[in-house]
């Protein structure tokens, strides 16, 4: 049976390019705004654009935020894609500071000044490996591809072991976050032509290794 692939919609934005990509690649995606959904998935996904403070008032008022801890403290396949990404951490500075959701401690964190914000565009990913070996995200992705961002702010944790990728725009910033069962980015897959797709494949391949 193919993974129940789960796509949350808490109001957000690129959720159908999000499941384009995951259908380009040979799944079925259901994007849904149930939180009874989240348990029964064997991969979630959530996507997200715009400021941390409108993402956690949604994810609250929408019911996700429990669903979506319970599902990551399963050690099911997750991930996060940009403001996705920036809402596992503990803060956001954007627009004052926004408790998130704690899940890998640290801070977001504008870009420093001295070039133009928002960070939009393409930029490479530089690959960091831990124990000598490459995280499976990246399995037949080159190192220093190129993917498409769009973001003021960036991810700082205080555990930089958790860093598996990262690029540079005016800093060095983590764009590219593991630890266990998840995986999140700064930049979005779905909008990476060939790298990005290859990069949801990966994912995907972890919630159905057979």
């Amino acid at each position: 049976m193919p993974p129940k692939v789960i796509i949350v919609d808490y109001g957000a934005g690129n959720l159908r390019s999000v499941a384009r990509a995951v259908a380009e690649v040979g799944y079925v995606p259901d994007v849904t705004t149930d939180p009874r959904a989240v348990a029964d998935a064997d991969a979630l996904i959530v996507p997200g654009v715009g400021a941390a403070a409108d993402t956690m008032r949604n994810l609250r008022e929408s019911g996700m935020v429990a669903p979506v801890r319970e599902y990551i403290a399963s050690g099911k396949p997750f991930f996060g894609v940009c403001m996705g990404q920036q809402a596992l951490l503990s803060v956001s500075e954007e627009g004052g500071e926004h408790e998130c959701l704690g899940i890998i401690p640290g801070r977001v964190k504008r870009l420093p000044g001295g070039q133009k914000v928002p960070h939009m565009g393409w930029n490479t990913v530089s690959q960091r490996q831990r124990a000598g070996e490459r995280h499976a995200i990246f399995d037949g992705i080159p190192d220093e591809s190129y993917f498409y961002f769009v973001h003021s702010y960036a991810p700082h944790p205080d555990d930089q072991s958790v860093v598996i990728g990262e690029t540079t725009y005016g800093e060095t910033f983590a764009s590219v976050l593991a630890r266990d069962n998840v995986v999140a980015t700064q930049f979005h897959p779905e909008k990476s032509g060939e790298m990005g797709l290859k990069m949801y494949a990966n994912f995907l391949k972890l919630a159905n290794p057979g």
